[in-house]
């Protein structure tokens, strides 16, 4: 198979084959459903999983980052962290530290407590890779679902695409970059965007919570923007229309895909936050992002499912595209032809 998380085909054949029979699991295993909740009495468990496998550099940083975002986007608080890092064995101890001290301050920073995991030397692996659980709390009258999208709702995107895979290739690619022109000053800027920017949208998803009635929210990653909002209409059961030019590509973004030969639409994008609400919400959801200064774009509709997942632009209606895998991984693959 291709360097990647799983075709949608496969994973939704082998999800069929899971049954949930425990009447606790309000949230189960479902395609673009990123946590599972559980009933605990007043409080519901949250958890999630999710590796760093395309990044080498701050990969203790996005671990933390981007479970939190999907503990965030089912309307839930983070609290606890269960790392799991693998290294080859080339690493330095000093380099195995500096990951453990990525994965320290990101925690701090949220409030999320470290309470065990696991660390080995691994053979077989050229990069070092984080797989990590992260849990939290929600109530249950809070629950959000990227499953709740409602036909005539508003599509909102907040801080714009692609943060995550941008940085990464800035970090990871700098040198092939430079050999197709990128400007010092762009390269700097794109490594930046991590840390300026940032890819948590933990902050983004309370606004939206405490002033808006949110249907959904969802948070593009693996597979870009396209890829979330295929997802967000699958998981919801609805059709989605979303228009090109109102889908903010950061600068640093398309500079270094148009370099690179790679569609910003399905590039890694952990940094943005979808949020889909009734269209008499937006305006007041707007407000309340701006006044935390972060920004955020009305960019569709989610339609009846017989519409279909369109895209308008200059091309006119089309199909929105859909990515087999990142665009990262599909240049890392490339390198190594």
């Amino acid at each position: 198979m291709d360097l990647g998380k799983f075709p949608p085909q496969l994973l939704e054949t082998l999800l069929e084959n899971i049954t949930t029979d425990d009447p606790r699991v309000l949230t189960g295993p479902r395609i673009g459903e990123d946590s599972s909740v559980i009933e605990m009495g007043e409080h519901c468990l949250v958890a999630t999983s999710d590796p760093i496998t395309l990044a080498t550099e701050d990969i203790g940083w996005y671990a933390v980052h981007v479970n939190a975002n999907d503990i965030a986007c089912s309307g839930g608080t983070p609290k606890w962290f269960l790392p799991t890092l693998l290294v080859p064995e080339s690493y330095s101890e000093e380099s195995a530290s500096a990951i453990f001290h990525q994965i320290h301050e990101a925690c701090s920073d949220i409030g999320v407590t470290i309470i065990g995991g696991h660390s080995e030397v691994s053979s077989g692996i050229k990069t070092p890779i984080v797989a990590a659980t992260m849990l939290g709390e929600v109530q249950k009258k809070d629950i959000i679902r990227t499953g709740g999208a409602i036909a005539g709702d508003s599509i909102v995107l907040t801080k714009g695409i692609a943060i995550e895979g941008t940085t990464a290739l800035a970090n990871d690619y700098e040198t092939n970059l430079k050999d197709l022109g990128a400007s010092e000053e762009i390269i700097t800027r794109a490594k930046a965007l991590l840390k300026d920017i940032g890819i948590s949208v933990l902050r983004d998803a309370q606004v939206a919570c405490s002033e808006s009635k949110v249907n959904s929210m969802h948070d593009p990653t693996e597979g870009g923007l396209a890829t979330a909002l295929h997802e967000l209409a699958s998981a919801s059961g609805l059709g989605i229309a979303v228009e090109e030019g109102s889908i903010p590509v950061l600068p640093e973004c398309k500079s270094v895909s148009d370099l690179l030969g790679l569609d910003p639409l399905g590039l890694l994008a952990s940094g943005a936050l979808l949020i889909t609400l009734h269209s008499s919400e937006v305006p007041k959801l707007l407000r309340a992002l701006q006044s935390e200064g972060i920004t955020g774009w009305e960019i569709g509709q989610v339609l009846d499912q017989e519409e279909g997942s369109i895209m308008i632009g200059n091309k006119g209606e089309v199909d929105l595209p859909v990515f087999s895998r990142d665009e990262l991984a599909r240049y890392i693959s490339s390198l190594q032809r």
